[in-house]
């Protein structure tokens, strides 16, 4: 589980009913005239844009947020030099044997041992990658619409209120309720946009990217380890991938 995400969350959420119940009571700040304008009418907005087998994608996608199953690039270096090294010393069929964690990669040597060329392993690997950016990508962007959409019923929410309210300035009792869905709704879509919607995009944007270079990496890999490349160098060259700290190098070393 990736704690920076469910701290954030949890943290955040909790800062906010503390600020509210320093200031007055909880059930002030619950309405539910406003949570169905705001939360209602800023899904259907996503709706409107996406269709409702992207959006079904866009929340198993969500969960990557959540996770922290990326591998380290490491630790996946050092297996290469493994996988390198026996290849080398016993052929590319040995690789036949062996079994991987990460499934890109062993998708890769597989392909390597049913003798696929450079053209077609590239060409295998690189449209696996598009592909699963692209899918990471839409599931990145209906949140970032759904971040762009709660503000917006939220200001759809504070207009209605201001306008009942004023048509109904000269019965006192209706000003209350009035005022209150015209600054909740406010309220509530500033809270889903940059507590829960945008976090979450940006969130799956930087996995996106992290799995990008490390498949990046591993077609590097799978390259040098069927042209027979030295271990050592190849290791030596996907460490690259890395920043100095990463490589166990000083900063100021490289």
């Amino acid at each position: 589980m990736d704690l920076a995400t469910v701290l954030g969350l949890v943290v955040g959420t909790i800062l906010i009913i503390v600020a509210i119940l320093l200031g007055g009571s909880l059930g002030l700040f619950i309405d539910a005239i406003s949570i169905v304008l705001v939360v209602g009418g800023g899904s259907m907005a996503v709706v409107i844009r996406y269709s409702l087998k992207d959006i079904g994608s866009a929340i198993k996608i969500a969960k990557n947020a959540f996770s922290d199953k990326i591998p380290d690039m490491l630790e996946i270096i050092n297996k290469v030099e493994e996988l390198a090294t026996l290849a080398r010393k016993e052929g590319i069929l040995a690789l036949e044997r062996v079994e991987l964690e990460n499934q890109f990669l062993q998708k890769g040597i597989n392909y390597l041992v049913d003798g696929a060329d450079s053209e077609q392993l590239e060409s295998l690997m690189y449209t696996d990658i598009s592909n699963t950016v692209e899918r990471h990508d839409l599931g990145a962007s209906i949140f970032e619409a759904w971040g762009d959409a709660a503000p917006a019923f939220g200001m759809i929410g504070t207009l209605v209120g201001l306008v009942n309210m004023l048509a109904n300035m000269d019965d006192p009792a209706s000003i209350g309720p009035a005022m209150a869905v015209a600054l909740l709704t406010t309220l509530y879509g500033s809270i889903i946009a940059n507590l829960i919607a945008l976090p979450i995009s940006d969130k799956l944007k930087y996995r996106n990217a992290k799995e990008e270079k490390l498949q990046n990496l591993i077609v590097e890999a799978l390259l040098g380890i069927q042209k027979g490349e030295n271990p050592k160098i190849l290791k030596e060259f996907l460490l690259t991938y890395l920043p100095p700290a990463g490589r166990g190098v000083e900063e100021g070393d490289k």
